[in-house]
C-alpha cells in the first residue's frame, strides 16, 4: 500500500506505470539527472525544466506515484531522490537500459 505521500512499495510498482511515466521527455530528463548524481538529493527547483511550476509539480507526482522517485516534504519545498535499490530489486537493469538508451540518443 502506498504511503501518505503516494510512494508505492516495491512489490506494488508496475512496469506499465513506470513506462508511462518515462514516456514523457521531461520526466525522463528528471530521472536521468537524478541518475547522474546517484546518491544525490535534489530540490524540485534544482532542475532546469522549461515548464510552469504547476506542470513541474505534475511531473514529480507522476514519477513519485510510479515509484521512480522518493520525495520528502520539507514544508515549503520537496526533495527528490531516485529509488535505485527499490527499482533494481523490482526491475533489474531497468535503469541501466534507460541510461544506455539516453546515451545512444545523444
Amino acid at each position: 500500500m502506498a504511503d501518505e505521500m503516494g510512494h508505492p512499495e516495491p512489490d506494488e510498482m508496475e512496469i506499465g506505470t513506470i513506462f508511462a511515466a518515462l514516456a514523457d521527455p521531461i520526466r525522463r530528463r528528471i530521472v536521468l539527472a537524478l541518475m547522474a548524481d546517484r546518491d544525490g538529493i535534489r530540490h524540485c527547483s534544482a532542475f532546469d525544466l522549461p515548464v510552469t511550476k504547476a506542470t513541474r509539480t505534475h511531473h514529480f507526482r507522476v514519477l513519485r506515484e510510479a515509484g521512480l522517485i522518493r520525495q520528502v516534504d520539507l514544508g515549503n519545498s520537496r526533495t527528490n531522490q531516485l529509488r535505485w535499490a527499490d527499482l533494481e530489486q523490482r526491475f533489474p537493469d531497468l535503469l541501466r537500459l534507460l541510461a544506455a538508451e539516453a546515451g545512444a540518443a545523444e
